[in-house]
This record gives C-alpha cells, structure tokens and sequence, in this order.
C-alpha cells in the first residue's frame, strides 16, 4: 500500500494540511519551547519538516529527470539545514514551511506514470522507487503533528496511515539488536503486529493510534519493555 499513490498522495496531502494548521495555531513564542522531542525545540521540528520537503523534492526531480540529486549530500548537512531554519524568524520559518510543502507537491505532480517506478534514494542509503516518497512525506508531517502539541493529536491520523504505520514501524524495529519480543494488539483492530522475534513476552494493548506513538517512542508506557530507536 505505501507504494500505492492513489492512496498515498491524498494522504499526504491531508496530513500537510493537518500539519500546516498545527503550526498555525502555535504563537511566535511557542517556536521557541520544547517540542516531544528530545533536543529540539518546535522551531526544530517546523524547521525539519521543512527541509524535508525540499530533500523529497530533489528525490521527486531526480525520478522525472533521471539526474541524480540525493536528498542530502551527507548528515551534517541535514543537521546543520535543521539548525538554521530553526533559529529563523518565525513568519520566515513559516513561509518557508508552506514555499517548500507547494514545491514538493508540484514536483510530484509533474511526475508521469512510469516516472513513479523510477529508483531513487534515500537518506539512508536505501534504493527505492519514487513512489514511495509520498509515503516517506507521510511519515513525517503526521507524527511530527503530534510532536507540536497533545497527546490527542495521534487520534487524528487516517486509520490507513495508522495501519502502514504499524507495519513500517514494527518491521524495522524487529531488525533492531535488543528490540524485545511483543504482541502489538490495538483494540479497535482485527489484526496484531509482532515485534521482535521467538515467543512475545508481552502484548501491548491499547488504540492503534496510540500504540504508534508508542513504538515510534513519543507516548512512554512503563508497563511494557523499553524499545530501540525506529529510526
């Protein structure tokens, strides 16, 4: 499904929506406190998702034009990018948001049908087909939504996105060394993950919803086994 556009892109483009209208409620002084996420301030955060875009752009160029321009030339580089953008000025540092979320969205407008199988790469050095970066812009503006505000932010991402969520999310932290072995078990699901590998020793329970911010380590549950960094 994640490869699929039909799906993809119109979720995408919610959660830029989604997303956009976070930032907006935030006040200029809100840039500057402590997003979810350890070390980074909302500045950060707005400032990420905006580079993002722009490093998604030249992955979508890339794919139209057969030229290769990698989304970052190294990661210092996608650090220092994040350090700048947050020390911008807030209406800057959200112009800038918008510029670059139109910008990726147009770029992957102008791709022609076999232009989505085209193979590209990613920041970790994985080939992929284009197609799969709507997918990757989703990841980012639907979890980091929930890293400018509360908790009940998870309860709006699209139950389809929660579900791809899960399986992203589940298969790389089951390659992770010391990932434990868990039943992940949403209530308002027919289906489970599995984590790690042998017998479970644990089942998490609870929505699916909030078992995403739980394994992508923004909502701690004490009462189930530490996990390694997803990413």
């Amino acid at each position: 499904m994640k490869h699929d556009v039909s799906l993809t892109l119109p979720w995408m483009r919610e959660g830029t929506k989604h997303f956009l209208a976070v930032v907006e409620s935030l006040s200029d002084s809100d840039f500057r406190t402590d997003s979810r996420l350890p070390g980074w301030s909302k500045a950060h955060v707005v400032g990420h998702v905006a580079r993002n875009a722009e490093a998604l752009t030249r992955l979508a160029t890339w794919a139209r034009t057969g030229m290769e321009t990698p989304m970052y030339a190294d990661r210092s580089q996608r650090a220092a990018e994040i350090e700048e953008s947050a020390a911008l000025p807030p209406q800057e540092l959200r112009k800038s948001l918008v510029d670059s979320a139109q910008r990726l969205d147009s770029e992957l407008g102008r791709l022609e049908p076999g232009g989505w199988t085209a193979q590209v790469r990613s920041a970790l050095g994985r080939t992929i087909p284009a197609a799969e970066v709507p997918w990757m812009r989703i990841r980012e503006v639907w979890l980091h939504a929930t890293d400018l505000g509360s908790d009940t932010l998870f309860d709006g991402i699209p139950e389809g996105v929660v579900d791809l969520l899960l399986d992203d999310v589940c298969a790389n932290l089951s390659g992770k060394d010391g990932c434990p072995s868990v039943t992940v078990a949403p209530a308002d699901r027919n289906t489970e993950w599995r984590l790690g590998a042998g017998d479970p020793g644990a089942t998490a329970h609870g929505r699916a919803a909030g078992l995403v911010g739980w394994v992508t380590g923004r909502l701690p549950r004490p009462d189930l086994p530490p996990l390694p960094g997803w990413l």
